[in-house]
C-alpha cells in the first residue's frame, strides 16, 4: 500500500496513493489507522484524492477510522473526488455519518474549530 502521512501537533493527514481502496489495502489500512490512533494522533484527515474506486473492504476501513477518532477526536474524510465513491458514500448512506469535507486546507481549519468546541465544552462541563 502507497501512502503519505504529514503529521501535524494537532492532526495528521494520511493520503492513499493508490487508485483503489478494496480488499486488497483495506486490512493495511486498518492497521496503519490502529497504530496512529496508539500513537497518540488525536485527528485523522483521509486524503482520497488518488483514490478512484472504493469496495466493501474499504469502506469498512474508512468506517474503522471514524470509529477510532470519534471518541475523543475528529475523523475526515476529504479529497473525494470520483463520481463513483460519492455515489457509494451515498447509497449506503455514510455520508451522514462521517465528516466530508472536499479540500485537505478546509479539513484543517475543521479539526481546529472542533478543538475549540471541545476545550470550551469541557470548560462549560467543568462549571458545572
Amino acid at each position: 500500500m502507497k501512502y503519505s502521512v504529514d503529521k501535524q501537533e494537532k492532526y495528521a493527514v494520511f493520503s492513499l496513493e493508490v487508485e483503489n481502496l478494496n480488499s486488497l489495502i483495506a486490512p493495511d489500512l486498518k492497521s496503519e489507522f490502529l497504530m496512529m490512533r496508539n500513537s497518540g494522533v488525536t485527528n485523522m484527515i483521509l486524503d482520497l484524492g488518488a483514490v478512484n474506486f472504493v469496495d466493501s473492504s474499504g469502506l469498512s476501513a474508512i468506517l474503522t477510522g471514524n470509529r477510532l477518532w470519534s471518541a475523543d477526536g475528529t475523523f475526515i474524510l476529504t479529497g473525494v473526488k470520483s463520481e463513483n465513491i460519492k455515489k457509494l458514500i451515498t447509497i449506503s448512506k455514510l455520508d451522514s455519518i462521517l465528516n466530508i469535507i472536499p479540500t485537505v486546507a478546509e479539513s484543517v481549519d475543521f479539526v481546529f474549530m472542533e478543538d475549540i468546541e471541545r476545550e470550551l465544552n469541557g470548560e462549560a462541563d467543568s462549571d458545572v
